[in-house]
């Protein structure tokens, strides 16, 4: 994976990645998850803040969404001004993550911790969380829109695959309607071979931006 390629969460809210990391008696509970929306995101802190209603403190920070849809969101909810929500945020820009949501949940265990404590136990927290978490890759793609002769679809989902791409979505009425996503590096490729395996009858049509998710290990 090349450094600068962006990647994401693949634990789901219901089981999100979790650590935990204790300073003079605090404990501070990590928590990571994949969303994709500002409304995603916010459900997840609100159903963490429901299973804790005596921690003092849940801070969170979310990336999500590519291009124009994206946007990103922090709180250090009560804590002091960038003690608690940046530390947690530059965790997922360090790790060039989007798509993803962390909270770090603080039991306060009657010692202040100062600036410099806060934001290393957050800091660390929200870390851990993230290294336990299941990472995956996103690829930059491009959808494709085709309409395919039920004897050449089995041929045209080989080639999807053997352009590391996926089947997004089919329609089977007389013919075989298929978008696929398919990396934005490749779709060339794709198309040329398209082509030739069915002799034109297949014809890829572009149909905007769109991005794949790879897990590590993956081909």
């Amino acid at each position: 994976m090349s450094s600068n390629q962006a990647s994401t969460i693949l634990d789901g809210p219901a089981t999100p990645a979790t650590a935990t990391y204790e300073d003079r008696k605090s404990e501070f509970i990590g928590e990571a998850c994949h969303a994709e929306s500002a409304e995603e995101a916010l459900a997840f802190v609100d159903a963490v803040r429901q299973r804790n209603p005596k921690a003092r403190h849940v801070a969170y920070a979310a990336i999500w969404g590519g291009g124009a849809g994206a946007g990103e969101r922090m709180s250090d909810d009560g804590e002091p001004s960038g003690t608690a929500g940046k530390p947690i945020f530059d965790v997922l820009r360090q790790n060039g993550l989007t798509d993803c949501v962390v909270t770090v949940t603080r039991y306060f265990g009657g010692i202040l911790l100062g600036s410099g404590g806060l934001i290393r136990a957050y800091s660390t927290a929200a870390s851990s969380a993230v290294a336990a978490a299941q990472q995956a890759a996103i690829v930059e793609a491009t959808r494709l829109h085709m309409t395919v002769p039920y004897a050449l679809r089995e041929r045209t989902v080989q080639l999807v695959a053997a352009c590391e791409g996926r089947v997004a979505a089919e329609q089977f009425t007389d013919v075989v309607t298929m978008d696929a996503d398919v990396p934005q590096g490749n779709v060339e490729r794709f198309e040329a071979l398209v082509q030739e395996a069915t002799a034109a009858a297949v014809v890829p049509e572009r149909a905007g931006e769109s991005r794949l998710v790879r897990a590590r290990g993956d081909a």
